[in-house]
C-alpha cells in the first residue's frame, strides 16, 4: 500500500511540474507575442527602390537626412524619403526604410511586408484596381533625357524622336507613351534609371522617357546629358503624371496620411524638391 502511495505521489508530482512548465512557457509565448504587436504597431514601414533620384537613392551614409535602410548597411535619401518622414511624425511612428525593387511595391504592400509605397509611384487606374492611393503629393510633366550635343538635344516634339531608339522603366506608364512616336524603335524596357543612364552614356539607346524631377537629376548628375521639355509632348492623363503614396485598399491610414500632407504647403514641397537635387549622390 505505501508502495502505490508512493508511486501515485510521484506521478502527482510529475502532473504538477508538468502543468506549471507548460503554463510557464505559455505566458512567456503571449508576453512575447504582445510586444512584437506593439513594435509593429510602432513602426511605418515605407517600401521604395533608393534608385530613382531626386525621388528616393541609395547613399552609404547619414548625410542630408538619410535614412537607414532596413537589414542593410546603406541609407536612403530624397523628396520620397522626406515625405516619408513628415508622415511617419504626423503618425507618431518610426519610419523603417525597406528597399524593394519596383516590381516588388505593390506585391509588398498586399502581402503586408510594408505598411505604404512611397516611391514616386502615380496612382494610375490600373494600379487602383490592388491598391489604394492618397491624395497627391507631387505633380510632374514628362521629359525625354538625351545625349548632350546629340541628335536630339534640340527637339520640341515627341515626334523629332521618330527613328530613336527609346526606352522607358519597366511597368510604368513612361513606357507606355513611347508609342505616341510615329516611327520611334521601342527598345526592351528596363529595371530602373540608373541602368537607362548607362545605357544612354553607351549609346544604346538615344534617350528614355522619365519625370521632369528626374531629367533635372540626370543632366545635373552627367555633364553629358541633357533634358529635353516638349512644347508638343505626350498626351498623357493627370493621375499618370501625379505622384501619390500607394496604400492597402480600405486602409485606416489613407484618411490620416492625407491629413498630415495637406498641412505641407506647395511652397515646402517646392523646397524639399530643390534640396533633393542638391543633395543628390552623384553616382544615382
Amino acid at each position: 500500500m505505501r508502495k502505490k502511495l508512493s508511486f501515485l505521489s510521484v506521478l502527482a508530482l510529475a502532473a504538477v511540474l508538468l502543468l506549471a512548465g507548460c503554463g510557464t512557457s505559455s505566458d512567456e509565448g503571449s508576453a512575447g507575442s504582445g510586444s512584437d504587436s506593439d513594435a509593429e504597431k510602432d513602426v511605418f514601414r515605407v517600401g521604395l527602390e533608393a534608385g530613382y533620384a531626386p525621388f528616393n537613392w541609395t547613399q552609404m551614409d547619414d548625410a542630408n537626412g538619410g535614412v537607414k535602410i532596413d537589414g542593410n548597411a546603406e541609407f536612403a535619401g530624397g523628396y520620397d524619403v522626406e515625405i516619408a518622414k513628415k508622415i511617419a511624425e504626423g503618425l507618431g511612428k518610426e519610419l523603417v526604410i525597406v528597399k524593394t525593387e519596383w516590381d516588388g511595391l505593390v506585391p509588398a504592400l498586399t502581402s503586408d511586408k510594408i505598411d505604404a509605397i512611397i516611391a514616386g509611384m502615380s496612382p494610375t487606374e490600373e494600379r487602383k484596381q490592388t491598391i489604394d492611393f492618397s491624395d497627391n503629393y507631387y505633380k510632374s510633366d514628362l521629359v525625354m533625357v538625351v545625349k548632350k550635343g546629340g541628335d536630339y538635344e534640340n527637339a520640341t516634339s515627341i515626334q523629332d524622336f521618330s527613328g530613336a531608339k527609346v526606352t522607358a522603366q519597366l511597368n510604368t506608364f513612361h513606357y507606355s507613351v513611347i508609342e505616341q512616336i510615329d516611327g520611334v524603335e521601342q527598345q526592351p524596357a528596363m529595371d530602373n534609371f540608373p541602368a537607362m543612364r548607362v545605357a544612354l552614356e553607351s549609346g544604346v539607346i538615344d534617350g528614355y522617357v522619365s519625370e521632369r524631377p528626374e531629367g533635372v537629376s540626370a543632366s545635373s548628375a552627367n555633364e553629358n546629358f541633357a533634358m529635353v521639355e516638349f512644347t508638343e509632348g505626350f498626351e498623357t492623363s493627370e493621375d499618370d503624371t501625379a505622384i501619390a503614396v500607394g496604400v492597402a485598399k480600405d486602409s485606416e491610414l489613407t484618411e490620416k496620411i492625407n491629413e498630415i500632407l495637406a498641412g505641407i504647403s506647395e511652397e515646402e514641397r517646392v523646397e524639399i524638391m530643390d534640396e533633393a537635387i542638391k543633395n543628390q549622390p552623384a553616382a544615382n
